[in-house]
């Protein structure tokens, strides 16, 4: 006993010696390189955060097994921690996966003393391609999702083109003229009302807008919307894009009960984003007013009309503010 006691006295020496020596090295670069020292705080701020995500994740899957829960039985906040790894939304999963396993070898490299130099050096000159965003500053935050927005906004005017494109094949006459006219408007820089939106719902249900009846160059657009690849045969394009707007429905629902009162800043953000809004210029009471909007339409539709819900992630967002 006393032998493990003393291996523990000195091990908690030790442990408190490294602390010290690591604030003073801390306080040196905050005094003599603040530029890079901002670098350093970001990078120990992410591994924490990414460790921290890893268990919260763990806890609520021991949760739902504990208490039989689905993941639509979820309060919002844990649905929307569990989306990436959520077996239905198999592409957001090799995600989580990826970033994980790209993190591994960061960490690595930062265990011996003062290491963690590298991993600064990395996050400088390459931190897009080879960081995850736990190492990402907040300008870069903004920066590089300014920049996965602009390539996802190439495909908004394909989705309003092929949207008028269909309308001329339905076969309802005055439900063809609403559409036209809603894609004509927007074309021309107005953002549709949610009203506007739900009065053309049947169209989306079966041919040709349904889901599984739109163009393949449609549903690639769309898939881009969402950041997913086009590069897979048609079957397998609409099977992950039904999945994944359902996804949102599902979230929707929850989100709702919660109220978007509850949400911070970076939620509110991140859930405008997520349903195709570049919210990084954005201020709170702007995301609210578009959620708000995003709800009373995705909380009124059926499963049957994911196809409607998709082709809002562009209708309401491209001639926002």
């Amino acid at each position: 006993l006393s032998t493990k006691a003393g291996s523990r006295s000195v091990l908690a020496a030790l442990v408190s010696k490294a602390k010290r020596i690591n604030g003073r090295y801390e306080r040196f670069l905050e005094r003599t390189f603040p530029r890079f020292y901002v670098l350093y705080a970001t990078f120990t701020k992410g591994i924490q955060a990414l460790f921290l995500e890893v268990k919260e994740i763990r806890k609520i899957k021991s949760k739902m097994s504990h208490q039989r829960l689905s993941v639509q039985q979820l309060p919002y906040r844990e649905m929307e921690r569990l989306r990436q790894v959520r077996r239905g939304a198999r592409d957001a999963f090799r995600q989580f996966r990826r970033d994980v396993i790209k993190a591994i070898p960061i960490g690595v490299i930062a265990i011996p003393p003062f290491a963690n130099f590298l991993v600064i050096v990395l996050m400088y000159f390459f931190p897009r391609q080879l960081l995850i965003r736990y190492f990402w500053t907040p300008n870069q935050q903004v920066e590089f999702l300014d920049a996965y927005d602009a390539i996802r906004r190439d495909s908004y005017p394909d989705v309003v083109e092929s949207l008028a494109l269909a309308a001329r094949s339905l076969p309802e006459p005055q439900l063809q003229k609403r559409l036209q006219e809603l894609c004509a408007e927007v074309q021309r820089g107005s953002q549709p009302r949610v009203a506007e939106l739900y009065a053309v719902r049947s169209l989306f249900s079966g041919s040709p807008l349904g889901l599984n009846k739109l163009q393949v160059s449609h549903v690639k657009a769309l898939s881009q919307v969402l950041f997913l690849t086009t590069h897979l045969p048609a079957f397998f394009l609409r099977h992950r894009l039904r999945s994944h707007v359902l996804e949102i429905r599902h979230l929707d629902r929850a989100m709702l009960r919660l109220g978007l009162g509850q949400l911070s800043e970076e939620e509110l953000k991140a859930a405008c984003y997520l349903r195709g809004l570049n919210s990084t210029h954005l201020g709170m009471s702007e995301c609210r007013a578009w959620l708000e909007q995003w709800l009373g339409l995705s909380c009124k539709l059926q499963a049957s009309e994911a196809s409607l819900l998709a082709n809002s992630m562009v209708l309401l967002s491209l001639n926002y503010v």
